[in-house]
């Protein structure tokens, strides 16, 4: 078992070091730059490592592994009230040491190359679409300027070229290049979607885990290649309502006085699974309008009492307690209606 836990304050050029003993007396404190830092930690003896789940921690977190050491990760947050009163890196590595010591504390999973890896591939893929956004938006508002609305949407961007490329429509000759450019910059953006979309539904079909998931309805390759990299194995979750909870699809809570208030949910996780999960479920919800779900369903009567928002959010946190019981199960979808009937 390991006696020695040594915090690390990460920064691109200087590390700070702080050693203690598992009781919190202080061993050692060294500032140490980046060459010099991971051949420094291999002469060490085996410890127990702890960073902050910031830039390059997943990386150092393998390294260090190799090295010998056991690692944890804290979410900054959680480090921030352990600092004590002037902020700089010594008192930021002695408040990861500090933090870590508590009992109650809870660590962020170092990920695997091939894990990060996929999360890479599926950021890159959201930037695209941002900026993609952010060209059809700005061709939107040039033509608006000059007294031609169009709505929001890319499902309008057929009709914005037909209104550049329509010689009629009274457009100064420099606004029309203008757009025609935009146009083109849409297009290169499009493209290059596609290709990351495909990619991804490529690695999807080679992962065994995103195939058992899209076995549920409303869950594409997309949201099950996002599972696969972004969250921790479901072992670390106790149970579906924790994994709900580590999205942020479970209400915030007032309580007091024992008496129980619960508000909208938290949106305090990860933001992309959660923002696919109510896609999904949003999709699922739209298609009950053209084919109703089964009569004395849950789904049946959440639509038939509450608004369609609130009716997503909550079939949303319903997906995220199934993929927790799939993958902790090693089972694939089964419809409740028809597990009963059955």
């Amino acid at each position: 078992m390991n006696d020695t836990m040594i915090g690390i304050d990460l920064a691109k050029n200087v590390f700070q070091i702080h050693a203690a003993s598992m009781t919190g007396d202080l061993l050692f404190r060294k500032k140490i730059r980046r060459p010099q830092f991971l051949q420094f930690m291999a002469s060490q003896p085996a410890a127990l490592v702890i960073m902050e789940a910031c830039g390059s921690a997943h990386y150092w977190a393998r390294e260090l592994v190799n090295a010998g050491h056991e690692v944890k990760l804290i979410a900054p947050q959680y480090v921030r009230p352990f600092v004590k009163r002037q902020k700089n890196d010594a008192a930021d590595a002695e408040a990861i040491v500090i933090a870590a010591r508590q009992p109650e504390m809870r660590f962020v999973t170092p990920k695997a190359e091939d894990q990060q890896a996929r999360t890479v591939l599926y950021r890159c893929r959201d930037r695209l679409v941002h900026q993609r956004t952010e060209l059809v938006n700005a061709l939107r508002s040039t033509l608006y300027e000059f007294g031609l609305v169009v709505p929001k949407g890319m499902t309008h961007l057929k009709r914005l070229e037909e209104m550049v490329d329509d010689e009629s429509v009274r457009l100064p000759t420099l606004v029309r290049q203008e757009c025609r450019d935009l146009l083109e910059q849409i297009d290169a953006q499009s493209r290059r979607i596609t290709e990351k979309t495909r990619a991804m539904v490529r690695l999807s079909q080679e992962s065994g885990v995103a195939q058992r998931l899209e076995t549920m309805p409303g869950v594409g390759p997309l949201t099950a290649l996002a599972v696969e990299a972004f969250a921790p194995a479901m072992e670390t979750f106790r149970c579906g309502r924790d994994f709900a909870a580590w999205l942020g699809l479970v209400p915030k809570q007032f309580s007091s006085g024992g008496k129980e208030k619960l508000g909208r949910v938290s949106k305090a996780g990860q933001a992309d699974i959660r923002r696919l999960l109510i896609i999904g479920a949003m999709s699922r919800v739209g298609w009950a309008g053209r084919k109703p779900p089964v009569p004395g369903s849950w789904l049946a009567r959440m639509i038939a009492c509450k608004p369609r928002m609130l009716v997503a959010i909550a079939l949303a946190n319903k997906m995220a307690r199934t993929i927790w019981a799939m993958l902790t199960k090693h089972e694939n979808y089964r419809d409740p209606v028809l597990a009963v009937a059955g």
